[in-house]
This record gives C-alpha cells, sequence and structure tokens, in this order.
C-alpha cells in the first residue's frame, strides 16, 4: 500500500496547488448551477421524473462521452482538451442564464442545456483527473485525490446554501450567471499551466484504436472490472439522494430553494469529515470494507429519510452520507490510478466514470420514475435495500487492495535494425520469441508465461500462442500478431517496470547463452514479387 503522508501534502507542490484552488472557485459556481436547475424545474413542472432527470441530464453525458475525452486526453494535449472544455460550459452556462431570464425556459429545454454542461464536465474530467498523477508523486496520489473531493465538497458546504440564497433574492438565471463566470480563474490558471509531457517516440495513435486500446485493458485487468462493477452498482442507488432532494425539500412546510441549498450543504459538511478522516480509516480498515462501510452508511440516511418527516433529522441524516459518499468515491478513483499505467490511466479513468456516472443516470431515471408511482420516500427506503444488496456484491467480488507494483515505464526498448524499408502503418506484423527450459524448469515457466500472456495481450498483441517443439521438448516459442509496424512500437513503449520483472525472470530459466533470440516477421498474403517490401536497410517511422 501506498505509504501514507499528511491529506494536505499535495499542496506543497505549487501547481497543483494553484489549479486546486481555481478548481474550488469552479466548483462553486457549478453547485449555485445544479441548485438553481434543480429548484427551477420544481417551479416548472410537479413531475417527478422530469425533477429527477435534472440530476440525470449531468451525469448521462459522462457515461456516454467520458470514453471519448479519455482517448482523446491520452493522445492529445491533456490541457488544451481541458481549456476547451472550460470554455465550452461557461458559454452554455451564460446562454442558460439568458434564456432563463427572458422567460424562454421549458422543462424539456432545462433538460436539454444541463445535458450539454453536463458534455463539458465529460470532456473536463478524465484529462483532469489523469493530470493529478502528473502533478504529485506517486505517494501523494491518494491524498491528492482526497483533496480534490476536500475541494468540492467546501464548495458544496456553502455552495448550495448559497445557491438557494440566489435563486430565493434574484432567481434562477443569477445561479446560471454566477457559474458562467466562476469558470474564468480555473480558465486563466489552466493557460498558465506548463506540463512536462514525455516526448512522442511514435506517431501518435490513431483515435478508434486508442479507444479499442483502453476497452482492452480495463477488460483484460480483474481488479479493474472489480472496481467498475462496485462504482456502478454504488451509483446507481446512491444518486436517489441527489435526485430527489428537491421533492423532499418541497415536502416540508417551509421548504424552498434555501432549504434544499441547506440539506446539500449538511452533505457537503459530511463529505468534508469524510475526507478528513479519510486516510486513518484506509490505514484501519481493507479497501473491501471501507467500500462496504460507506454503502451500509449510505444505505441508512436513505432510509432515515424515507421514513421520517422531520427537517432537523433530515438535515441530519445528510452528514453520514456526506462522509459515505467521499471515502467511497475516493478509494474506486485511487484504485483506478494505483491500478493503471500513465499511458493509458485516462481512458481507465473515463470508464470508471462511465461505469459510476451510468449507474447515477440510470438510477435517477429508475428513482424519479418510483417516485412517480408510489412516492418519493418509498424510493429513498427502496434505494437503500439496492445499496444494502450493492455492499453485499462485495462477497464476490472483493475490492482489490491498492497495487504497489511499479507502473512507470521502463523505458529499455530500442528499435531494431531492420533490413527492410517499412511504414509505420507497414503489417501485420507477428513475433516469435524463442526459449531453452530445462524440464526441471517447465512448470514455473508456464507459470510465467500466463502472466506474460496477460500482458501482451492488455498492451495491444493479437493471437497469442505458445508453442513446444515436437522433437526439440525443451525448446519453445511465443508468438503473436501487431496490426502495424507503428503498434509493435508503441507495443514495446508500454512496458512497466513489473512488467519487466516477468521478462527478467523468463530470461534467466532461458538455457541457452544470451537473451531469448526475437523473430520480427511481415506477413504476406500475395506470393507475387511486386507485392514483397524493398530491401533498402533502414526504417521510416513517422
Amino acid at each position: 500500500m501506498p505509504s501514507q503522508s499528511s491529506t494536505f501534502a499535495p499542496l506543497r507542490h505549487n501547481t497543483f496547488r494553484t489549479l486546486w484552488s481555481a478548481t474550488v472557485v469552479s466548483n462553486f459556481g457549478g453547485l449555485v448551477q445544479a441548485v438553481s436547475a434543480a429548484w427551477l424545474m420544481t417551479q416548472l413542472t410537479t413531475n417527478a421524473t422530469l425533477i429527477a432527470l435534472v440530476q440525470a441530464s449531468n451525469t448521462l453525458p459522462i457515461m456516454l462521452f467520458a470514453l471519448v475525452s479519455g482517448a482523446l486526453a491520452d493522445i492529445f494535449d491533456r490541457r488544451q482538451i481541458m481549456m476547451a472544455a472550460i470554455i465550452f460550459m461557461s458559454v452554455m452556462s451564460a446562454l442558460l442564464a439568458l434564456v432563463t431570464w427572458s422567460g424562454g425556459i421549458t422543462p424539456w429545454l432545462l433538460l436539454c442545456f444541463t445535458f450539454l454542461i453536463g458534455l463539458g464536465q465529460a470532456l473536463y474530467n478524465p484529462p483532469w483527473q489523469a493530470s493529478v498523477g502528473d502533478l504529485v508523486p506517486r505517494e501523494d496520489l491518494p491524498q491528492a485525490v482526497t483533496l480534490n473531493s476536500v475541494g468540492f465538497n467546501l464548495t458544496r458546504s456553502v455552495g448550495p446554501a448559497a445557491g438557494g440564497l440566489i435563486v430565493a433574492t434574484w432567481g434562477a438565471a443569477a445561479g446560471f450567471l454566477v457559474n458562467a463566470f466562476t469558470y474564468i480563474p480555473l480558465l486563466l490558471t489552466m493557460s498558465r499551466w506548463r506540463p512536462d509531457y514525455p516526448e512522442r517516440k511514435v506517431a501518435r495513435e490513431p483515435f478508434v484504436s486508442a479507444v479499442g486500446a483502453g476497452l482492452r485493458y480495463v477488460a483484460l485487468s480483474p481488479n479493474l472490472v472489480r472496481v467498475l462493477t462496485r462504482s456502478g452498482a454504488f451509483g446507481l442507488s446512491a444518486t436517489a439522494l441527489l435526485a430527489l432532494l428537491p421533492l423532499v425539500a418541497k415536502s416540508h412546510p417551509e421548504g424552498g430553494s434555501l432549504l434544499f441549498g441547506i440539506l446539500l450543504g449538511c452533505f457537503g459538511c459530511g463529505a468534508i469529515i469524510g475526507a478528513l478522516v479519510n486516510t486513518r480509516i484506509r490505514d484501519r480498515l481493507s479497501n473491501e470494507w471501507v467500500v462496504r462501510a460507506g454503502m451500509i452508511l449510505f444505505a441508512g440516511s436513505l432510509a432515515v429519510l424515507g421514513l421520517t418527516s422531520n427537517v432537523w433529522i433530515h438535515g441530519l441524516a445528510m452528514f453520514p452520507a456526506g462522509v459515505a459518499w467521499v471515502i467511497a468515491l475516493s478509494l474506486f478513483n485511487v484504485t483506478v490510478q494505483l491500478s493503471t499505467p500513465r499511458w493509458v490511466v485516462a481512458r481507465a479513468l473515463a470508464l470508471y466514470q462511465t461505469a459510476t456516472f451510468g449507474g447515477m443516470a440510470a438510477g435517477a431515471w429508475i428513482w424519479g420514475a418510483v417516485a412517480e408511482a408510489s412516492g418519493h420516500q418509498y424510493a429513498l427506503v427502496a434505494a437503500s435495500i439496492g445499496l444494502l444488496a450493492a455492499a453485499a456484491i462485495g462477497l464476490a467480488l472483493p475490492m482489490p487492495e491498492f497495487s504497489q507494483s511499479d507502473l512507470s515505464p521502463v523505458n529499455r526498448f530500442r528499435e531494431p535494425v531492420l533490413g527492410l524499408d517499412l511504414r509505420g502503418r507497414s503489417g501485420p506484423v507477428m513475433i516469435m520469441v524463442d526459449y531453452h527450459i530445462a524440464p526441471e524448469d517447465t512448470e514455473e515457466f508456464l507459470r510465467l508465461m500466463v502472466k506474460r500472456r496477460d500482458i501482451r495481450r492488455r498492451d495491444g498483441a493479437r493471437s497469442w500462442v505458445l508453442l513446444r517443439d515436437l522433437e526439440k521438448p525443451d525448446y519453445w516459442s511465443e508468438s503473436y500478431h501487431i496490426a502495424t509496424w507503428d503498434d509493435y512500437i508503441r507495443h514495446n513503449t508500454r512496458r512497466t517496470v513489473a512488467d519487466a520483472e516477468v521478462g527478467s525472470a523468463l530470461r534467466e530459466l532461458h538455457r541457452d547463452e544470451g537473451a531469448p533470440p526475437v523473430h520480427r516477421l511481415i506477413e504476406r498474403h500475395d506470393a507475387a514479387s511486386h507485392a514483397d517490401v524493398p530491401l533498402r536497410g533502414k526504417i521510416d517511422v513517422p
């Protein structure tokens, strides 16, 4: 497990501190906007499904487009993507303010605008979360993720109440305008940041290929699949609280936009408490028990909100819900980051967000429909039962502990000198690696080859097979295919220090002098001489 430093240790790093501060300002505006939109919908319609869909319209774009953003963030300049997203969200917020002020807003038009702002957030989130690992060292990463939660929930403790006050005093249009202006400090700070990205040694990966590589990496990583399953199950039921809270506030005689904001503020205060005690909780409990406790605690809060009608009890119930929200979601996030190498981290985080926010979007629609049919109290109690079921999933799919593997690039690969004049797009390429293994080492060799197979496939190899010579059974050959020469270079530059340990162990088992021989072959599907690659003794990798 990574060494645990102070929760505030990442603030020692100037760039992280500056961007974090600007993000806090932007988060404040986002929460004012969220309160304004949610409360405006209650004034436009009494339909519980439409009211709950305000939450869904914010989270649905993240489910739909996070992977696209993650792929872009791994192959293009993350800073430029984030700046484009910030400008887009600011413009959409300003337009929403203008339409609302002019009196032209309708329930479906409001949902369209919140969807578009959510689309900007979907574009922004993966590159920002992936950049955290570039801003702080690995040992400070869990605390940096927690600090992001602290920053968001600092504003959540005051932003919703401020939003409620703004809506009550000047109307929802003023809340939308505040959000538009709070993007400016973040945009200015981002424009001054000059990240030190590593030099690109191979042609940029095609977009569709990058999306496929992200899906493949996560699908072939059992620990990541577990995290995504658990986070999706959490989001599905936990979102009932935020989706139905406007109805809870409106159910009180004194209910109004200010009460709605105060209840969200109680949730934010609880989240701050959760962020501050997060490190101590992780020190004492396994990751599975942290998540399980968070789900049970959140389920309790949902049950209290559904079974009681006292406004003070409702306010108190929001505190443990905030604690549970932070300790569960921050642990999911950190586990993904510490289990993923830098070359694919934005795509892995994007898929994590797709699972989590996809669950939230589906849950907001489901619980809104249940509330419309049977009342919000029944929906909240049903959602609490759903969270208990999500906690029970841990019996079959327990959360992995934080990875201690070194996932930094090993940087040992050197392009071979070729006798053919290849282009970067030339292929398919077949790779064969020969091993001479003593009979007594066969069992260990096969154990290591299982790991080698998973690494190869995860990093882009296709049709991996292990061959054994029938006449000389001590001789083995590992074979796999790569689509193009560029992909082969990319495949090798993805190797991490942890991956290299498997390769070193295999070399120790190899009985012949030197490293196992590697054969790189280009496939021909036509025997005609004109189909051959010319012999020029050089390589052209764009």
